[in-house]
């Protein structure tokens, strides 16, 4: 079947995006907060134990991203003044609540993850997944205080179903689908796409491709040098994808350091988030009033 949740657009043919104060690049850190149950298979670095209940050597390496990795990205955040987006399952708000509350201090952008990372979003009924969304977002809201956005489903997933229901929960976009280098519009009206990274992501770089911290930081660079020589043209979104439990390991963490700091360093960056660049794509290309730019 064909995907009628949007039109093609060749970037190409496009009006010129402009972002704030002309910048070339809108850069969001898209950090993943998340809750695995002790009870099932999730994202592992060795298999040969993953179908073991409990499995202490997987869910202790992700265990380690809660209880310390985050602490050291705060760190490292705060100093290069990079408000987050968090990618937050809910199961976290009543099990992190410390974690919480830093990224309240700081006033972080918290975008629903679904309910913990052992679940993906997949197999409900409609009137399932509006329960189950509706708890979700609501949990989230009443824990940061914040209305909710945004949505990341955990490993991408959706159903054919998802946009339109966080529609009527009064989100207006979704990350899912890592087709663009910038926004884009849904064919539902007011919902829109915004960037994420499935391989300018740790997982995929360090743990999947096993590759190393230097050549983490080789990547990062790598793809922000192209997007900024793009963006002269038309503005473009760099979203840089990031686990606690993995590139703060201690043997990894100044790579992420350096990133930045090169990051940083240049003008004509937007340092952001990606509830900002929704309603900046949005309120500027008047997204709200029609379903496509073609």
């Amino acid at each position: 079947m064909d995907n009628t949740l949007y039109s093609y657009s060749p970037i190409v043919n496009r009006p010129k995006l402009i972002w704030s104060d002309g910048a070339r690049i809108a850069f969001y850190v898209g950090l993943n907060i998340e809750h695995y149950e002790v009870d099932k298979p999730s994202f592992n670095i060795f298999d040969g134990t993953a179908h073991l209940k409990p499995d202490p050597l997987n869910y202790g390496w992700r265990d380690y991203g809660v209880r310390v990795g985050i602490w050291r990205m705060i760190e490292t955040l705060d100093r290069y003044n990079i408000r987050a987006t968090v990618l937050l399952n809910s199961d976290c708000c009543s099990r992190y609540p410390q974690i919480i509350d830093a990224g309240k201090e700081r006033n972080w952008a918290w975008v629903a993850h679904g309910k913990n990372n052992s679940i993906l979003h997949a197999n409900m009924t409609v009137e399932q997944e509006r329960s189950y969304l509706t708890a979700v977002v609501k949990t989230i809201s009443d824990a940061t205080g914040q209305s909710i956005k945004g949505w990341l489903g955990p490993g991408l997933t959706e159903t054919f179903e998802t946009p339109e229901l966080l529609k009527e929960l009064g989100l207006s976009y979704v990350l899912d689908w890592c087709a663009d280098d910038q926004p884009f519009p849904l064919n539902i009206a007011g919902m829109i796409s915004v960037p994420y990274s499935i391989e300018l992501n740790d997982g995929m770089l360090l743990v999947n491709k096993g590759l190393s911290g230097e050549d983490f930081y080789r990547t990062v660079v790598d793809q922000f040098d192209q997007l900024y020589k793009e963006g002269e043209q038309s503005g473009r979104v760099m979203a840089l994808c990031l686990h606690p439990f993995i590139i703060n390991q201690p043997f990894r963490h100044k790579y992420l350091e350096k990133a930045l700091e090169y990051i940083t360093g240049h003008e004509g960056v937007w340092l952001t988030t990606s509830d900002d660049i929704a309603d900046y794509y949005a309120n500027t290309t008047q997204i709200s009033k029609t379903k496509s730019l073609v």
